[in-house]
């Protein structure tokens, strides 16, 4: 895995890729990206006078074209990835290296935290599963959806139909057809339906929000269900130690949070979920509806007092101690810290970014139509070209800035102390 203390960071400015050269040599290029440490940029280019695609990279071009190129992105190790298509069939791409085994058709592909294995959706002549680093699992599926890899590589599950179903065949239905499927290998208990799979950290553990019957839902651990049910469940999470899996649901129409299938929070709420732990796992926060149509974001069960048509992209410092998220409504979105929003508000505005030590918040954001990047409410001054995902340097100095205005990409270092807003 590419770590950011690897990254190059003396501050300054350089031209990492002309996208024009690259325009030079192919018919068109187009889906350009950057690499998580800005160094590295690619782009999937139509080959001079011939029906195949090939990768334009940093580095060159890759040796072998193929007969189609999507989905182009770096792993986060920094290996360039890509779905091919070869003689009809389609498989991934590692470096312009294919895989050896190719699929009907593979979508989605799974990245671990460090990026050492990948996963990929692929169907197989009607049937359905993932497979790891090429090889698929053993089983396949009438179909399998919500994939997931877990946090340390390696793993994967998906919910599964495990028995095919004909039309009309609701009693079949009622009985239960689906499961998860961990790695390959089914749960041995079925449900009505299953949603919203999550692995624990290590990846020992996965838990997954499940349908009982027509009215029951609840949370299934490795396959058991929570002793309790409920009037509806949403996606579960599991603490970072692994040992407790957090869940929002609905009780007498309202909801709050439960921890291993009993009430963890007292208030009842129109709408909660996207729970989230601090990395020490002493505290939850997540997304409320304390009055309808209102949002805001809940600390131990304590909303904050600013509330908004919508939140969205509630997320955790490193060191636990602040929390923020994405409010407003479409075309004039803020971000709220701590409950207490900047003074700005742009046309669009992605998930906060805060760095290591916690004391500052950087986010995308798109005003007059432009990508910028936003540090403490204010718009950094980056020229014409769109800013891309910042990057803070691991002691919070610095912040790393990846531009594209269409010919150049471009890599900034910023000295946070020295910077001065738009």
């Amino acid at each position: 895995m590419l770590k950011s203390m690897d990254y190059d960071w003396e501050t300054g400015t350089r031209v990492v890729a002309d996208l024009d050269q690259w325009r030079e040599r192919h018919e068109w290029v187009e889906e350009p990206c950057i690499g998580a440490d800005g160094a590295q940029a690619a782009a999937v280019c139509k080959v001079e006078g011939e029906d195949s695609f090939t990768v334009a990279t940093t580095d060159g071009d890759w040796p072998t074209p193929f007969e189609k190129i999507w989905n182009l992105r770096h792993a986060p190790d920094g290996r360039l990835t890509a779905l091919v298509q070869v003689d009809g069939l389609w498989t991934l791409a590692v470096d312009g290296e294919p895989w050896e085994e190719s699929f009907d058709f593979a979508w989605n592909p799974l990245f671990g935290q460090d990026g050492g294995q990948i996963g990929l959706c692929v169907q197989v002549e009607g049937e359905y599963g993932l497979a790891v680093d090429g090889t698929p699992w053993e089983t396949l599926y009438p179909n399998a959806n919500n994939p997931v890899m877990s946090p340390t590589g390696g793993r994967t599950a998906a919910a599964v139909q495990t028995v095919p179903l004909g039309q009309a065949e609701i009693d079949k239905f009622q009985s239960g057809i689906f499961s998860a499927s961990v790695d390959g290998e089914t749960w041995d208990a079925t449900f009505m339906n299953v949603w919203g799979l999550a692995f624990s950290p290590d990846g020992a553990r996965t838990a997954a929000e499940v349908r009982l019957n027509l009215y029951e839902y609840s949370v299934a651990v490795d396959g058991k269900p929570w002793r309790k049910s409920f009037g509806g469940v949403w996606e579960p999470v599991f603490s970072p130690d692994g040992r407790r899996v957090a869940a929002p649901v609905r009780l007498a129409g309202k909801w709050t949070l439960a921890v291993d299938g009993e009430r963890a929070w007292n208030t009842d709420y129109y709408q909660l979920w996207h729970q989230v732990f601090t990395p020490d796992g002493k505290r939850i926060a997540a997304i409320v509806s304390p009055s309808f149509g209102k949002w805001t974001v809940a600390v131990d069960d304590k909303p904050w007092e600013i509330a908004h048509a919508v939140v969205r992209d509630l997320t955790v410092s490193p060191d636990g101690k602040r929390f923020a998220a994405v409010a407003g409504s479409p075309g004039a979105w803020t971000m709220l810290v701590d409950g207490q929003p900047w003074n700005a508000s742009f046309e669009r505005l992605w998930a906060p970014v805060f760095s290591p030590d916690g004391r500052r918040v950087a986010a995308m954001a798109e005003t007059d139509g432009r990508r910028v990047i936003v540090l403490g409410g204010a718009a950094l001054d980056m020229g014409a070209a769109d800013s891309l995902d910042p990057v803070f340097s691991p002691d919070g100095s610095r912040l790393l800035v990846k531009c594209l205005d269409g010919r150049k990409v471009i890599r900034h270092v910023l000295n946070l102390d020295a910077v001065k807003p738009a």
